[in-house]
């Protein structure tokens, strides 16, 4: 791997894991459907209008059904749950929460490709199984009595990531995965934005919030999407899955930094049987 493919791995983790600590500031200020629908309805804006810019053609007409169906799967719905989840959730639980997706990724690809279980796989997928269960049992820092729910509510979030990419598979949706990304992610804040009127921001809109919001829409989403397509076309999916181990680390680090938040030996310990695990389904893959 080149520096410059190296120095994209990082940036990308750094900010992707950051994502976290934005939701987990705005969803109590804006709420969880504002949330999530600026995140993706600015995003896809951003880089629709980047297509445009770079004569890339999206053909909306022909696969707006299957911008919708990814947007929603991919972007939409996970990213609504997140944002509803933070509410209760410390941003470093929720990061160590979606680092599973390539498990849940490997137990979809069984069922709906017929993608062989080696005994690694199956290895890996009890790892990261028990780092799950460790990560649930740990009480909240907060005694909030939402917590535990709201973190098993989260996990839906991987499973959605992984039903996204069987979709793109079974449909061989026919276009490029940048322009997919950017068309799916300007469908699903269409389809989120009338939710907006009836979910009243419960805070104050600042300037800082606002900020907040752009960094969230532009930076952890359209930016991190074009660094990862970029870095599969440069380094292949194998390495670029890398950026999987890196982004609790960030997560866990930011929210140590930025939120004060506390990062207990048993969170790293699930943390890294979650990694560990799949580390080995990638391997295998």
């Amino acid at each position: 791997m080149r520096v410059v493919d190296l120095i994209r791995l990082v940036l990308l983790a750094s900010i992707w894991g950051a994502s976290f600590i934005f939701v987990r500031v705005l969803s109590p200020v804006i709420g969880p459907v504002m949330t999530a629908d600026f995140r993706v309805l600015i995003a896809g804006i951003f880089l629709c209008i980047y297509f445009k810019i770079a004569g890339i053609e999206t053909e909306w007409r022909r696969l707006w059904k299957e911008y919708l169906a990814v947007g929603t799967l991919n972007s939409g719905f996970p990213f609504l749950l997140y944002a509803w989840a933070a509410l209760y959730v410390p941003a470093s639980y929720l990061v160590i929460i979606n680092s599973t997706s390539p498990l849940f990724g490997a137990v979809c690809s069984a069922y709906w490709l017929g993608e062989k279980l080696t005994l690694l796989k199956i290895t890996g997928l009890l790892l990261g199984a028990a780092g799950v269960a460790l990560i649930v049992r740990i009480p909240s820092p907060e005694l909030n009595p939402m917590f535990r729910l709201a973190l098993l509510v989260s996990l839906v979030c991987p499973i959605c990531f992984a039903l996204s990419g069987i979709y793109v598979k079974k449909s061989a949706v026919s276009t490029k995965p940048t322009t997919l990304a950017g068309a799916s992610l300007l469908a699903t804040g269409m389809l989120l934005f009338p939710l907006v009127p009836l979910a009243p921001p419960p805070g104050t809109v600042t300037l800082s919030v606002v900020m907040n919001i752009l960094a969230l829409a532009i930076l952890c989403t359209a930016v991190g999407y074009l660094l990862f397509y970029r870095l599969l076309a440069d380094v292949g999916p194998t390495k670029a899955l890398m950026v999987t181990f890196l982004i609790p680390a960030f997560g866990m680090l930011w929210s140590i930094l930025f939120l004060s938040e506390t990062v207990t030996p048993a969170m790293m310990a699930g943390c890294a049987l979650i990694v560990t695990g799949t580390a080995l389904v990638i391997r295998n893959g």
